[in-house]
Protein backbone atom coordinates (compact mmCIF):
# COMPACT_ATOMS: atom_id res chain seq x y z
CA UNK A 1 0.00 0.00 0.00
CA UNK A 2 1.45 3.33 -1.04
CA UNK A 3 1.58 6.31 1.26
CA UNK A 4 -0.64 8.97 -0.24
CA UNK A 5 -1.46 11.45 2.52
CA UNK A 6 0.28 14.80 2.20
CA UNK A 7 0.80 15.02 5.96
CA UNK A 8 2.83 11.81 5.84
CA UNK A 9 4.65 12.59 2.60
CA UNK A 10 5.65 16.13 3.60
CA UNK A 11 5.61 16.25 7.42
CA UNK A 12 7.74 19.41 7.59
CA UNK A 13 5.27 21.50 5.55
CA UNK A 14 3.39 22.42 8.74
CA UNK A 15 2.11 25.75 7.40
CA UNK A 16 0.40 24.09 4.42
CA UNK A 17 -1.14 21.36 6.60
CA UNK A 18 -2.54 23.89 9.06
CA UNK A 19 -3.89 26.05 6.23
CA UNK A 20 -5.69 23.09 4.64
CA UNK A 21 -7.08 21.99 8.03
CA UNK A 22 -8.47 25.50 8.58
CA UNK A 23 -9.99 25.48 5.11
CA UNK A 24 -11.53 22.07 5.77
CA UNK A 25 -13.17 23.37 8.92
CA UNK A 26 -14.60 26.34 7.00
CA UNK A 27 -15.73 23.97 4.24
CA UNK A 28 -17.68 21.86 6.74
CA UNK A 29 -19.25 24.92 8.38
CA UNK A 30 -20.42 26.14 4.99
CA UNK A 31 -21.88 22.73 4.14
CA UNK A 32 -23.76 22.59 7.45
CA UNK A 33 -25.62 25.74 6.40
CA UNK A 34 -27.22 23.70 3.61
CA UNK A 35 -28.96 21.38 6.09
CA UNK A 36 -31.77 21.85 8.59
CA UNK A 37 -30.97 21.47 12.27
CA UNK A 38 -29.74 17.98 13.09
CA UNK A 39 -30.26 16.32 16.44
CA UNK A 40 -27.11 14.72 17.77
CA UNK A 41 -27.22 11.36 19.44
CA UNK A 42 -30.81 10.29 18.99
CA UNK A 43 -31.95 7.10 20.69
CA UNK A 44 -28.98 5.09 19.40
CA UNK A 45 -25.70 6.95 18.71
CA UNK A 46 -24.40 3.85 16.88
CA UNK A 47 -27.29 3.84 14.38
CA UNK A 48 -25.28 4.27 11.20
CA UNK A 49 -28.41 5.29 9.29
CA UNK A 50 -29.13 8.18 11.66
CA UNK A 51 -29.10 11.60 9.96
CA UNK A 52 -25.91 12.75 11.69
CA UNK A 53 -24.00 9.60 10.73
CA UNK A 54 -25.16 9.81 7.11
CA UNK A 55 -24.17 13.47 7.00
CA UNK A 56 -20.72 12.65 8.37
CA UNK A 57 -20.07 9.99 5.72
CA UNK A 58 -21.28 12.18 2.86
CA UNK A 59 -19.37 15.29 3.90
CA UNK A 60 -16.12 13.45 4.59
CA UNK A 61 -16.24 11.99 1.07
CA UNK A 62 -17.03 15.39 -0.47
CA UNK A 63 -14.28 17.09 1.54
CA UNK A 64 -11.73 14.55 0.32
CA UNK A 65 -12.70 15.32 -3.29
CA UNK A 66 -12.70 19.05 -2.57
CA UNK A 67 -9.15 18.93 -1.18
CA UNK A 68 -7.89 16.99 -4.19
CA UNK A 69 -9.58 19.37 -6.62
CA UNK A 70 -8.84 22.71 -4.95
CA UNK A 71 -5.44 22.15 -3.35
CA UNK A 72 -4.07 18.93 -4.87
CA UNK A 73 -3.91 17.71 -1.27
CA UNK A 74 -4.87 14.36 0.23
CA UNK A 75 -5.82 14.78 3.91
CA UNK A 76 -5.48 11.95 6.40
CA UNK A 77 -8.64 10.49 7.89
CA UNK A 78 -7.61 12.08 11.21
CA UNK A 79 -7.36 15.55 9.63
CA UNK A 80 -10.81 15.17 8.10
CA UNK A 81 -12.33 13.86 11.31
CA UNK A 82 -10.82 16.60 13.49
CA UNK A 83 -11.86 19.37 11.11
CA UNK A 84 -15.39 17.95 10.90
CA UNK A 85 -15.88 17.78 14.67
CA UNK A 86 -14.29 21.20 15.26
CA UNK A 87 -16.86 22.54 12.80
CA UNK A 88 -19.68 20.66 14.57
CA UNK A 89 -18.59 22.23 17.86
CA UNK A 90 -18.69 25.73 16.33
CA UNK A 91 -21.92 25.28 14.39
CA UNK A 92 -25.39 26.22 15.60
CA UNK A 93 -26.99 23.59 13.34
CA UNK A 94 -26.66 20.71 15.78
CA UNK A 95 -29.02 20.08 18.67
CA UNK A 96 -28.39 17.88 21.69
CA UNK A 97 -30.89 16.00 23.79
CA UNK A 98 -31.04 17.13 27.43
CA UNK A 99 -30.33 13.59 28.58
CA UNK A 100 -27.57 12.55 26.21
CA UNK A 101 -25.53 10.85 28.93
CA UNK A 102 -22.92 13.59 29.12
CA UNK A 103 -21.97 13.66 32.84
CA UNK A 104 -20.43 17.13 32.52
CA UNK A 105 -23.52 18.74 31.03
CA UNK A 106 -26.09 20.28 33.27
CA UNK A 107 -29.73 20.02 32.37
CA UNK A 108 -31.81 23.20 32.80
CA UNK A 109 -34.04 23.25 35.85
Amino acid sequence: MAIRYDLWLFPDDVERHRRVEGELERYFLERFADYPHIRLFDADPYDYDAPFNRLYDALIARATDYCAREWAYTPTPAQLNQAFFRAVARSTKFLRNPSDADPNRRTPR
